[in-house]
This record gives C-alpha cells, structure tokens and sequence, in this order.
C-alpha cells in the first residue's frame, strides 16, 4: 500500500496533512481495508477542542466500531459532512477523503507521529507482512 509522503501518521492508523498550522485528518488505507465496509462516520462538531491521542470520533463497518484518535490537539474548523450521507467514500480513496480540518494548536507534537517510511514498516510489524 502507498502512503503519501507529505502525509504523518498515528499507531492508531490515522493521517494528517499538514499546511502552516492548519491539519487535515483522516484515516490510512490500512485502517479502512482492515474495518470493512464503512457504514457509519461518528465526528465531532466545528468549535470542539481536539488534544492528541483522545478519541475524536468512531468509525462504524459491518465487522466493528473503532475509535479514531486526534494525531494532535487543537480546534475543529472543518467536518467531512459528506461523510454522513456517503460514510463509504472512506473506503474508496482512504488517502484523500479527510475527516476534520483543525487549527494545530503545537506544531511540536507532529515531531512524535510516524513518516510514511515509518508507518509502513509499523504496518508490517504489526501485520506480520
């Protein structure tokens, strides 16, 4: 699987896109191939206050819920609401279809998340591949 280069991942199988101190946020392919069908986007609203590592949201498939956890801490500016009526786009291109936009409230914590080379080898540590 390809994760984009300009993208810093979670072990929690998140991404985020980051322009100034503005990120994006959504899940790796890995996670929604691993989920399933995604029937179900659980996020939170504009406003809300976001701290790295606490769970934002779920994500509902026919297999599971799973939380999804904030890669950073900061202000929600922006929610995917497509992703209410069509939860699936996730499952069509996990890379580009993001989940929240936030205001990066300490651009330091991105220094803890994984590159692309790093989450990949994770992947296959924890998948055995």
């Amino acid at each position: 699987m390809a994760y984009p280069a300009n993208y810093k991942y979670t072990k929690e199988h998140e991404w985020i896109s980051v322009e100034g101190s503005k990120g994006t946020v959504g899940i790796t392919d890995y996670a929604q191939n691993s989920l399933g069908d995604i029937v179900f986007v659980d996020l939170p609203k504009v406003g809300d206050t976001l701290e790295a590592g606490k769970i934002f949201g779920s994500v509902e498939s026919v297999k599971a819920v799973s939380d999804l956890y904030s890669p950073v801490s900061g202000t929600v500016t922006a929610v995917n609401e497509e992703l209410k009526e069509a939860p699936e786009k996730v499952n069509a291109d996990a890379n580009s279809t993001w989940m929240l936009k936030l205001d990066i409230k300490d651009a330091a914590e991105l220094g803890g998340l994984l590159s692309s080379e790093e989450y990949e080898a994770f992947v296959k540590e924890e998948t055995g591949h």
